[in-house]
């Protein structure tokens, strides 16, 4: 095992990045997407690892990101999880991104980007970032637009 206690924060980056990767990999022996998430606290300790969990269960707000952020602010206090750093295989989806927001994480760092991860899948049945029919874009009326509206 690597002594991590003298790395600086970009090795410490990368050396958990890595383990989350390493947990994704475990995902996929498990029939899930191969995407993982680990919790390590400020005196570099893993607290928690989750890998996506949409199997067997079919649930696809099993995320790695929320299952773990989910399991970390019923388990941990807002301090400890203020000052840990959550390391996910991939950018987070919106929902992650939420779920880690609200368990009060103090920080992400992420490998794989949602523009790259596009790039790799592209527009795969089961990627939520996919081009969908009826998407509605911006519900803003014009009314309440900066400078639109009727009024004078």
């Amino acid at each position: 095992m690597d002594n991590i206690s003298n790395m600086s924060t970009s090795e410490l980056d990368e050396h958990f990045l890595r383990r989350s990767f390493e947990v994704a990999r475990r995902a996929l022996t498990h029939g899930n997407h191969p995407f993982g998430a680990i919790l390590v606290d400020r005196n570099r300790n893993v607290l928690i690892e989750a890998e996506n969990g949409y199997m067997p269960a079919r649930d696809s707000t099993a995320h790695a990101e929320r299952l773990l952020a989910t399991q970390a602010c019923t388990t941990f206090s807002p301090d400890v999880l203020g000052g840990a750093t959550l390391y996910s295989s991939a950018e987070p989806c919106a929902m992650c991104a939420g779920a880690i927001y609200w368990a009060g994480i103090g920080r992400l760092v992420y490998g794989l980007s949602e523009h790259r991860l596009r790039a790799v899948t592209g527009n795969h049945p089961e990627n939520p970032s996919r081009n969908r029919d009826g998407a509605a874009g911006s519900i803003a009326a014009p009314s309440c637009s900066p400078g639109g509206g009727s009024g004078g």
